[in-house]
């Protein structure tokens, strides 16, 4: 699982890759929590599981309220999607209008390839082409993470009026 296009009109030839929303095992979802060295708690787990089911990285409004007749104040959410992009279990992106959006990471599929990110509907596509190499770094330098986007307009709203 991980980031897929929620614009599946616009996949029209191999350079990107549609990838489906998968429905996670509610076991799957805490052993994947407890593999982060934590508590597999109510909440981390209905996130988790709605970031994993969702066709598209969501805004927090948008979790809060997809979350349904159970919802977790506000405070709980921010912790435990602050938790989840920590423990790399989620993304953590900022669309164009300056909003947060999550989304559920992988084990290792979104690490070999980019993504393109359309600036107006929020849209994610995998591109089937490898990242850049890591550049060489200076003596004492460690790299912890790297993320390769390329933002722009996706082909629908490439083609929408300004």
């Amino acid at each position: 699982m991980g980031l897929w296009s929620n614009r599946p009109d616009q996949i029209s030839d191999e350079s990107v890759v549609l990838l489906l929303p998968e429905t996670p095992s509610p076991e799957g979802v805490v052993e994947q929590i407890r593999r982060a060295g934590a508590r597999a708690t109510p909440a981390r787990i209905r996130v988790l599981t709605l970031l994993r089911q969702a066709p598209t990285s969501l805004t927090h409004t948008e979790i809060e309220s997809s979350l349904g007749d159970l919802p977790l104040d506000r405070v709980t959410l921010y912790r435990v999607l602050d938790w989840l992009v920590e423990s790399g279990l989620a993304h953590k992106n900022i669309d164009a209008h300056r909003v947060y959006r999550f989304s559920a990471a992988s084990d290792g599929e979104h690490k070999t390839h980019v993504h393109f990110r359309c600036e107006l509907c929020g849209g994610v596509f995998c591109l089937n082409a490898a990242p850049p190499a890591v550049p060489e770094l200076p003596d004492g330098f460690s790299l912890s993470h790297m993320d390769f986007d390329l933002r722009g307009r996706c082909a629908t709203c490439g083609m929408a009026k300004p």
